[in-house]
């Protein structure tokens, strides 16, 4: 039988922030990138972001540790593709948890991601 994990408060309302922010392609990720990094400076994770020429979006660069042993990198992105001409039942940055079943766009992609990282980095 499948288990059900339960993520923490914490970790849920940071998945849904993240969710909630338009990061579709067309649109700049320096908000969710912004957001990220502060979190990261709460949990005393060194960071570094780096931007496009126009600096509209950026790349977000975190080690934790002393960074003198192999370690493992994750790699992602925080775009979502448009909905538009979808038909979605509920609204794609409404992050709603219904039945257990957190629905918008991104959670079960890298903002999902993102938000289990926070998790097991002690967020």
């Amino acid at each position: 039988m499948a288990q059900t994990l339960q993520p923490s408060p914490h970790a849920l309302q940071l998945i849904q922030t993240l969710v909630r922010m338009n990061t579709v392609s067309h649109n700049s990720n320096l908000p969710l990138i912004h957001f990220v990094r502060d979190e990261l400076q709460k949990l005393g994770v060194r960071s570094r972001i780096t931007c496009n020429a126009d600096k509209t979006k950026a790349n977000l660069f975190a080690t934790l540790g002393e960074g003198r042993a192999a370690g493992v990198i994750l790699s992602g992105h925080t775009d979502t593709v448009p909905w538009d001409g979808q038909d979605w039942t509920l609204e794609p940055l409404s992050a709603t948890v219904r039945d257990g079943r957190l629905y918008g766009r991104g959670s079960c992609d890298m903002k999902g991601l993102i938000g289990m990282a926070f998790a097991h980095a002690g967020a």
